[in-house]
C-alpha cells in the first residue's frame, strides 16, 4: 500500500490561505524553497485539488523560462512538470503539465491509489485533503508553520468526525521563524 502525505504551507493559528485566498504570508525563505523544491523531487504522485492546481499550473509550467528566474525556480519547474500529478475537480474540462483528470469521487480514487504498489503520495489543497483526512487515508501529515496569525481564511485541517491520534517524526526550524512538523497518523 502506499503512503500518502498531506503537507502545506499554515499559519500559527492553522490556515493554508488568509481571507480571500492571500498566500502573501507564506513566501519561503531560499532554504525552505529548496526544501519544496526537494519534495517535489522526490513525489512519485501528487494529488491536487483544483484550486491549488490553478495557482501551480498558473505559475510554475513556464517559470523556467521567464526573464530572471533563479536557478531554485529553475530547478522547481522543471521537478513540477516532470512530476506525475492526478487532479480532482467537477469543473475542469482539461489538465496539462504530466496530469490527469479526476472527475468522480475523489475518495475512491485515492483509495484506488493508495492500494496499487509504487512511492508515497503527496496530497496538496485542503478541501482535497479534508475529504481524505475524514475518510482516514492520510499516513502523514506535514505542517509548514510560518509564524503569522492570519484570523481566518481556509483551514489546513477539516472538521472531523472523530479523533484522530498522530505521532510527532521530526520537527526541523527553518529561518525566519517557520518551523516543519512531521507527523504519523497512529491507527
Amino acid at each position: 500500500m502506499r503512503k500518502l502525505t498531506f503537507a502545506m504551507n499554515m499559519s500559527v493559528d492553522g490556515y493554508v490561505a488568509a481571507p480571500g485566498g492571500d498566500l502573501g504570508w507564506s513566501a519561503p525563505s531560499d532554504e525552505l524553497f529548496q526544501w519544496w523544491s526537494d519534495r517535489v523531487g522526490a513525489t512519485a504522485l501528487a494529488l491536487y485539488g483544483r484550486r491549488l492546481w490553478d495557482d501551480m499550473s498558473a505559475a510554475w509550467p513556464t517559470a523556467d523560462q521567464q526573464p530572471g528566474a533563479t536557478p531554485q525556480q529553475i530547478e522547481f519547474a522543471r521537478r513540477w512538470r516532470a512530476m506525475p500529478k492526478v487532479v480532482f475537480s467537477s469543473t475542469l474540462d482539461t489538465v496539462d503539465w504530466n496530469a490527469r483528470l479526476v472527475t468522480g469521487d475523489a475518495v475512491t480514487e485515492i483509495i484506488q491509489l493508495k492500494a496499487g504498489e509504487g512511492a508515497p503520495m503527496d496530497i496538496g489543497g485542503a478541501t482535497l485533503a479534508g475529504a481524505a483526512m475524514r475518510a482516514g487515508l492520510i499516513d502523514e501529515y506535514v505542517t509548514v508553520t510560518h509564524p503569522v496569525l492570519v484570523g481566518g481564511g481556509m483551514p489546513f485541517f477539516a472538521a472531523l468526525d472523530s479523533w484522530v491520534n498522530l505521532g510527532l517524526v521530526e520537527t526541523t526550524p527553518f529561518p525566519h521563524g517557520v518551523v516543519i512538523n512531521r507527523y504519523e497518523a497512529r491507527r
